[in-house]
Order: C-alpha cells, then structure tokens, then sequence
C-alpha cells in the first residue's frame, strides 16, 4: 500500500476552500438583509473564537507547560466546515498551526486536518517543506459516527503524511479509536465521557505498543452568567492510562 500526496497542491487548496470558496457561497446567499443607507446585508458563514486553557490536552496527550490560547477562524455551509487554528502557550514552550476540512452528513463526518508544530521563535522552520520525509506537517483523515437518536459517537483517525514517522524512517499510519457517551442537561449544560485508544504502534505510545488505552475522560461543559452575558467554560478530568498519569483542567471560551 503506497500513498503519494502533492502536499502544495493539498494546502493550495485549503487556502483556496478557506478564503475564496467561502465568498462565492456568500454572494450567492439568500439570507440577507439591508443596512440603514440601502445597502444590501449578508449573513456571515463565519465565525471567530478563542479558548484558554489551563492545560492544554489533546487525545490524552499534554501539550505545553503552561496555559495556552487556542484561536480559531471557521466556515460553515451546508455541512461543510473548513477551519484554521492556532496554539500558542504563554510561555513559548507549545505552538501549533492547524488547517482542516470537513463535510458532515446525517450521523457521518469525514475530514482531513494539517497539523504543524513551529518552534517558540520559528527562524529555523519552514511551513513550505512538503516532502515526507523532510516535512513538519502531520496529514490526519479522520471520520466520526454519531447515531441520530443515540448520545455516544465513535471517532476513527489515522496519519497518511508528514513526519509522523517510526524510528525506522517509515511512515507509522499513527492511528487511534475514540467512543464517547455525551448527556445533555437543560441550561446547554452537557458531561461527555469517552476513552480513548492507540490501535496500532504508534505516536500515542511513543511508537512502542500497538494497542494501548491512553485517553479516559469526563468533560463536563457549562456556563458562567455576568449579568445577560454568559461565558462557556468546561472542566476535563484526563487519564492516560499508559503514561500513567492524571490531568484536571480548566477552560474559558470566546464566541
């Protein structure tokens, strides 16, 4: 089994999906409404957001040893959603920039996210490498399973390019199986509990075993008032049973 991706041609066309298919949709848009002068109005597919917490925690994985600011631009259309995110801890010690594309339908949502990880000062990266076996990116395909009429989701990905590499120099396929149960409370108040598993060897474990538990979770999301306007917040209890350790964070978010 061998994959071959033009990896500029692939951001090529995150950029082109991200900034001018968005306003092609936009022009064609019904939803509209007119400004005081008579100028015609549109409802924006956008949306901005930025989260801050207090561990940053991905997968069972800890990134960081400080609080980190999560910023992120977003599209949606129709099922459609094309994102770019960044992460940057306000000690330096964990950056990241992120592109992905997804496309949901009914209980079924597919996607490929563009993972890159600059250092603290960024002089001796180069975002424009592209070759897989001297890039930076990390090229996931993901695919989630939420049931309609059922609150549990099962989560598949797998790494297709990039540096997600073994020792050896070949290409690892990472890979990893998340379940999750969520229950919803009144007030949008809602507890997810999930765990979460590495299914072949590797980055989740190092590279060293190829089935191994290493996310255990319980998210619970709410929301704290100042006067009419609410802040959402959530709580996260993290294990990862194979490092054999414990996290308990704390996150605020921007809408």
């Amino acid at each position: 089994f061998k994959m071959i991706v033009d990896m500029k041609r692939c951001n090529l066309f995150f950029l082109i999906i991200f900034f001018v298919f968005p306003f092609e949709i936009w022009a064609q848009g019904t939803d509209n409404t007119k400004s005081d002068d008579g100028s015609l109005l549109h409802y924006s597919n956008f949306s901005a957001s930025v989260e801050f917490t207090t561990k940053y925690m991905w997968r069972g994985i800890e990134y960081g040893t400080s609080p980190v600011f999560l910023p992120m631009l977003s599209y949606d259309y129709k099922g459609l959603n094309v994102y770019a995110m960044g992460g940057y801890a306000t000690n330096g010690s964990h950056q990241e920039v992120d592109f992905g594309i997804s496309y949901n339908y009914k209980w079924l949502t597919i996607g490929v996210n563009d993972y890159y990880y600059p250092t603290a000062v960024g002089e001796k990266d180069n975002y424009f490498v592209f070759k897989n076996r001297e890039t930076g990116h990390y090229v996931e395909a993901v695919a989630t399973i939420m049931p309609q009429k059922l609150p549990v989701y099962l989560l598949l990905s797998s790494y297709i390019f990039g540096a997600d590499k073994r020792p050896s120099g070949n290409q690892a396929f990472s890979s990893y199986m998340e379940i999750g149960y969520i229950h919803q409370f009144k007030g949008d108040n809602s507890m997810t509990v999930l765990v979460g598993a590495e299914i072949n060897k590797g980055f989740y474990t190092s590279y060293e075993k190829k089935i191994s538990v290493c996310n255990v979770a319980a998210k619970y999301v709410t929301s704290v008032s100042f006067g009419k306007y609410k802040l959402p917040v959530s709580a996260s209890l993290v294990f990862n049973p194979y490092k054999e350790k414990a996290y308990f964070t704390f996150s605020a978010y921007l809408r």
